[in-house]
């Protein structure tokens, strides 16, 4: 009972992700009418060649056989043949070149929605279970929607057609020579469930091994560094051989489905030359019709062949589909208003109100009941580590939801503008620089491709790294290499602090984004930049009081709330936390100078 429930529910679910590929097939469908119609063409042609060997063999017997007929027949199966490459091609161009356009397009759709989904999807799923998905999943539903699709369809036709050719010649041997077929239905169906559940456990064993090779590779000096390279090799190479274990249970289902059906064709080709042979002799059969229906027996063996290969394809592109549906059923966190309205800032002001935020699985909140306002000029946020001051800037940046009536933006809910509006008014300089495999050029100009070699210098030189690329054989068209593996991690931060420069928007966030430069260097920089600040709502957050000396505004947090506020004069009067680390970086400064 409960495996029929387990058959049912898995039908069922089966079903619902064909959803996915049905608006392709609607999309291709006079493609795939054609093609399928060359493949029955195929079939035709081949269902026909037997008769004409009939008729030449039978003649041959009679004696009414001539070199004239014999040639006539000749060309028949010659031009049959012609025909039976030329369908075959079409199908192959058409149908084949559908499964790689349905891989193409639901690709694109998978990439269009991860790059919808929010930080805690990607938080709950790993890159190396994606890739996998990308990848190996994608290429078991092409196959399945392919080749699988081709055969299913060649078998069933195959099947039908050589049972009635074979009951025109003799019903009673076309009964002895398909008794053994329903023992190969029986255990195909028994087999296809296990083949699922060892299928589904290869793939996932396989994203397991994706991840830890990027992740491995990702980080290489730090391995290097921590002498782990054995360890990292012992690690892989376990995993290695459980997807080599998962692989073998696999092809015990895969090795017993091939051999049976094999076995079942052979056992029906031994009966039909047993009684076939007796009935030929007794004159109950011509030769003719005894060679022709071996010819469509053999035609009958394929498709008994190919239902284990055809169970083995739908299996895996069932159990790809499903795995693939389940990321398109995950929906981001972060809802986006359904609203076209153009919203340029009069006004970079960003206001928060009571907000509070406690990340997923934690008890104690982030951030509570923050209440401020950042209006014109440079606001610096300062505090001990863990007090909440990137959880803020990803708020602001609209990376995780917020209740309404908490944060806006010119006077305006967040949450009744388009989430993309919100971020085209804000330019954001994370803790992490991401650098892309490409040219520096590129890297700096990912918001604004258009921008011209003489604004990208500009903004070079404002964060104090013109010079250091120019240094580079190619200057600006050196490519950095994966993650800018060829920088150092200040450079990466000033390249994505020029990258932030360009795009001019009103609000500018720098999240400890030049950690990795030196305390003069930060100052320096924070200088050179002002003019592009000018009117603008600047935020930087930073662990070096000095640097933030000359802003309008500071904020001391603490625990998730906002603790001190006032300029820094102020706050070394009044905060004896603030006081304290400046008087602490400062004795450091000295000390190493």
């Amino acid at each position: 009972m409960r495996a029929n429930a387990t058959r049912t529910s898995w039908r069922a679910d089966t079903a619902k992700n064909l959803s996915l590929l049905i608006p392709v097939f609607k999309r291709h469908r006079f493609r795939l009418i054609l093609g399928f119609t060359a493949l029955l063409g195929v079939d035709f042609f081949q269902l026909l060649t037997p008769r004409f060997i009939k008729k030449a063999v039978d003649a041959l017997e009679e004696g009414t056989a001539s070199g004239a007929s014999l040639l006539q027949y000749a060309a028949y199966i010659m031009l049959l043949a012609v025909g039976i490459a030329c369908c075959r091609f079409v199908w192959r161009y058409l149908i084949i070149g559908f499964s790689r356009m349905l891989e193409r397009d639901l690709r694109d759709r998978l990439v269009a929605h991860l790059l919808s989904l929010d930080r805690r999807f990607f938080q709950r799923h790993s890159t190396g279970e994606l890739m996998a998905l990308s990848s190996n999943d994608l290429a078991a539903v092409q196959l399945a929607t392919g080749m699988g699709m081709i055969a299913a369809v060649d078998a069933l036709v195959m099947t039908l057609a050589a049972l009635a050719f074979m009951a025109y010649i003799n019903p009673m041997l076309t009964l002895i020579a398909v008794a053994p077929m329903p023992v190969l239905a029986i255990t195909t169906r028994m087999l296809s469930a296990r083949l699922h559940k060892r299928f589904k456990k290869v793939q996932e064993q396989f994203a397991s091994m994706t991840e830890f090779a990027r992740s491995a590779i990702s980080s290489i000096h730090l391995l290097k560094a921590y002498t782990q390279e054995q360890t990292q090799t012992e690690q892989f190479g376990q995993m290695g051989r459980d997807y080599i274990r998962h692989n073998l249970k696999l092809a015990i289902i895969q090795g017993l489905l091939f051999p049976f059906s094999s076995l079942i064709g052979n056992c029906s080709l031994l009966l039909v030359l047993f009684f076939g042979g007796r009935l030929t002799v007794q004159g109950t059969i011509t030769i003719g019709d005894f060679i022709a229906f071996i010819s469509y027996l053999f035609m009958l063996t394929w498709p008994m062949m190919a239902i284990g290969w055809v169970t083995n394809l739908f299996q895996r592109g069932a159990t790809s589909l499903a795995r693939i549906k389940a990321i398109f059923a995950e929906e981001p966190e972060l809802r986006d208003c359904v609203s076209s309205e153009s919203f340029p800032l009069k006004s970079g002001e960003v206001r928060v109100q009571g907000l509070s935020f406690t990340y997923p699985g934690q008890l104690t909140p982030v951030l509570d009941d923050v209440s401020m306002t950042f209006t014109h000029g440079m606001v610096g946020v300062v505090g001990k580590t863990g007090s909440g001051k990137t959880t803020l800037c990803h708020i602001l940046t609209r990376l995780y939801p917020v209740a309404d009536g908490v944060l806006f933006l010119a006077e305006r809910d967040v949450n009744a503008l388009p989430v993309a509006t919100v971020r085209n008014n804000i330019a954001y300089v994370p803790q992490e620089a991401t650098i892309f495999s490409e040219t520096i050029q590129a890297n700096i100009a990912l918001g604004r491709m258009d921008a011209s070699m003489e604004e990208i210098e500009e903004v070079a030189k404002a964060a104090s790294i013109h010079d250091e690329i120019m240094t580079f054989a190619d200057g600006y068209q050196s490519r950095v290499g994966e993650r800018g593996v060829k920088l150092s991690g200040g450079q990466r931060q000033r390249i994505a602090l020029a990258r932030a420069l360009l795009l001019d928007r009103p609000i500018f966030i720098i999240d400890d984004g030049l950690s990795a430069v030196d305390t003069e260097t930060e100052h320096t920089i924070l200088q050179d930049i002002g003019p592009y600040l000018q009117g603008k709502t600047c935020i930087v957050i930073s662990h070096r009081i000095a640097s933030l000396v000359g802003a309008d505004r500071i904020l001391v947090m603490d625990k998730g709330k906002i603790v001190a506020e006032g300029d820094h004069q102020f706050l070394l009067e009044n905060n004896v936390f603030y006081a304290t680390i400046y008087s602490h970086q400062t004795d450091s400064v000295l000390r190493e100078g």
